[in-house]
């Protein structure tokens, strides 16, 4: 049994009854809201993920709205990626960055007009941050956070449940790119995107009085695929290179030590926050890297609270971020942000809470 009691600092998404209803069992807190993580089998959930279709209560992945005559201005001054070709319809994965080059979140921004956009946060205020910076450079945009939740269809049968509810425009949409409706009058924006590399979308929903409603609409339109609760805790995420900002980053990580370069404009313009620290960085060269990890052993070691030192030769090269078991690989696996002259294919050892544990640097991501 999953028991909550909400309250100002913790707060449900507009789905937790409905995943309370199917099971869950455990769940997280992110963006100051109850994340679900399991619904009582990781092994059962995974696989769903991987060969046919799983339903996911997102709704922590917050919005903060920019709305208003200076909204595109602020937005191209939050993210360092061009946004001047951006369309209305149209989502791109971004970075926000601090003055030194810091990546702090990695929202998908949504254009639903031009003087309108979403971003879909990770974990951490980004709200605050943009009230802060449109304060300082008076700019005439009003910032808040919509009534808006994601939920998520993932899998390689989503697109089938998508389009028996919505219709088969869904099948044209291109990744990120998203398109406001209604299902049964429930007003929503279903978006080509979320956080697995087996394909999917996220529905956003834009009223949570609809939230249980909504939640049904697709379990039942999904039965003949087989849907099922999941969530986007699994190993999958690991096996296909997907980087946690906050989780697999430090307060000294830039975009391009994470794999993000292609997702950073240098020639964006020069008030855009952290451009110019990224462009010294990417002149000087950035000290570290991010590579997979395979450990040695053959029983599933998931990382514990504290990230785990990685040494070679006796001298610490950098961090395990994180650790899970891959049941394809049949093999613990992770990712490690090392010094970058450390190459692939390097052997080096872990420290591991138990001891220490042999373990091989690879290129990602792992399948």
């Amino acid at each position: 049994m999953f028991l909550f009691q909400p309250n100002s600092r913790i707060k449900p998404s507009p789905f937790l009854e409905a995943a309370i209803l199917d099971g869950l069992k455990m769940a997280n807190v992110y963006n100051r809201m109850i994340m679900p993580t399991s619904y009582g089998d990781p092994e059962g959930e995974y696989w769903r993920l991987i060969n046919g279709v799983s339903q996911w209560d997102v709704g922590v992945e917050r919005q903060v709205q920019l709305k208003g005559k200076d909204a595109a201005k602020l937005a191209q001054i939050l993210v360092t990626r061009d946004l001047s070709r951006c369309e209305v319809g149209q989502g791109k994965y971004v970075a926000i960055c601090d003055h030194r080059g810091t990546i702090f979140n990695d929202p998908i921004l949504l254009k639903l007009a031009d003087d309108l956009f979403w971003l879909s946060i990770a974990d951490s205020d980004v709200e605050l941050w943009a009230r802060a910076i449109a304060a300082e450079r008076g700019l005439d945009v009003e910032i808040c956070e919509p009534d808006v939740s994601p939920m998520a269809i993932q899998g390689p049968k989503a697109e089938d449940v998508v389009a028996h509810v919505v219709g088969n425009w869904v099948r044209e949409l291109k990744y990120f790119w998203f398109r406001e409706c209604e299902i049964e009058g429930i007003p929503v924006a279903i978006q080509r995107s979320g956080w697995s590399k087996q394909g999917g979308f996220e529905i956003y929903l834009k009223d949570a009085q609809f939230g249980t409603r909504l939640w049904n609409i697709f379990k039942e339109a999904g039965k003949p695929w087989d849907i099922g609760p999941g969530a986007p805790a699994t190993p999958e995420r690991v096996e296909s290179g997907l980087v946690s900002v906050g989780g697999d980053t430090d307060d000294e990580t830039n975009p391009f030590e994470i794999r993000m370069e292609k997702y950073i404009d240098l020639h964006v313009p020069d008030d855009t926050i952290g451009i110019q620290a990224l462009r010294q960085i990417k002149v000087e060269g950035f000290r570290r890297h991010q590579l997979g990890i395979i450990l040695e052993g053959d029983t599933p070691a998931p990382l514990g609270v504290h990230r785990e030192d990685i040494v070679a030769s006796g001298k610490k090269i950098g961090m395990l971020t994180n650790c899970v078991w891959s049941y394809r690989l049949k093999a613990n696996i992770g990712f490690a942000l090392v010094d970058r002259a450390v190459p692939v294919g390097a052997q080096v050892e872990v420290l591991r809470q138990a001891g220490r544990s042999n373990g091989r640097l690879v290129e990602m991501p792992f399948l």
